[in-house]
């Protein structure tokens, strides 16, 4: 009897689970200025995790704002997302040039307008069609204010005018960071928008001096170290200008983590440096990072749980 009467019990508080909803960690920050200052290590370090493509998972398609929001039940997070140009000239959510890996379309995403790309629905990383749909970057930033903070991707041939646009439309300069791969599109974007924060690629001191000499301040700046883990004294390096680091694990470093679990590998790239982890496996890494952060006391009060 007893054995049944816990096996009811067991029963009712799987199920009660499943009826509460998932808490979201949020971050947000009042002001530019404040989210700046964050980046520019004027207050203490607290290492992110920043969701690549927005953190997919099965029934979460990559670059989808339901994804996104997932996203946010594991970790406070900065969302990297992909932005593209519809035939219209709509400035959409998509990381192939072709629509047929992510969505129910086939074809090019620049031969489809705005309302055809409405039509279709959004694949996961499995190819299991799901009921949401293509967004467009204002409605992703309209969704991001007082939740997370953004790394902006933008694909070929659209105009970074327009995505600046969006940002100051949508009064995004509070979380938002362009992301540019090299020189003159980083000193490009400074000169459209002096005020952005911008993620350039730093793998050296030399590459830091030509953003520099190119007007690019390092205040601006959050640097992308690359995809494999860069030596402690180019961390120190940054660290020492005020410069935020962002290492991508996606690709060998996530596969080494799940292989290694024991091995703590997010929690020793965070241990060695990197400021924010670029990754497929916000799951992981997120575990890591969250007993990173317990072990050296680290609190953020722009984190709230809601």
């Amino acid at each position: 009897m007893k054995k049944i009467q816990f096996l009811v019990l067991a029963i009712a508080l799987i199920g009660i689970a499943c009826i509460v909803p998932k808490q979201h960690q949020y971050i947000s920050f009042k002001t530019a200025k404040e989210f700046q200052a964050f980046l520019n290590r004027k207050t203490k370090p607290y290492p992110l995790l920043s969701a690549h493509r927005g953190g997919p998972m099965p029934g979460f398609p990559e670059n989808a704002i339901e994804t996104f929001e997932n996203a946010t039940t594991y970790q406070p997070v900065i969302i990297e997302f992909d932005v593209a140009l519809s035939k219209d000239s709509a400035l959409v959510i998509m990381h192939d040039d072709k629509l047929d890996r992510t969505s129910t379309g086939t074809g090019l995403v620049s031969s489809y307008t705005y309302n055809e790309l409405q039509k279709l629905t959004l694949k996961d990383d499995d190819g299991k069609v799901t009921t949401f749909k293509i967004p467009t970057l204002e409605e992703v930033l309209h969704w991001g204010k007082n939740k997370v903070l953004f790394t902006i991707d933008i694909k070929r041939g659209v105009p970074y005018e327009k995505i600046i646009a969006a940002v100051r439309k949508t009064k995004s300069e509070t979380n938002s960071i362009i992301i540019t791969y090299n020189a003159n599109q980083a000193a490009k974007v400074h000169e459209l928008a002096p005020d952005l924060m911008i993620s350039a690629t730093v793998k050296s001191p030399e590459d830091l001096e030509r953003l520099n000499q190119m007007g690019v301040p390092n205040d601006k700046i959050i640097a992308f170290v690359g995809v494999s883990e860069p030596s402690q004294s180019l961390y120190q390096y940054l660290h020492g200008k005020g410069i935020s680091t962002i290492l991508g694990t996606m690709g060998n470093l996530d596969k080494s983590a799940k292989a290694n679990k024991n091995r703590q590998v997010y929690r020793n790239l965070v241990g060695n440096g990197a400021d924010v982890l670029s990754t497929d496996d916000v799951v992981l890494a997120g575990q890591q990072l969250d007993a990173y952060r317990i072990e050296k006391q680290l609190n953020l009060k722009n984190i709230k749980l809601q």
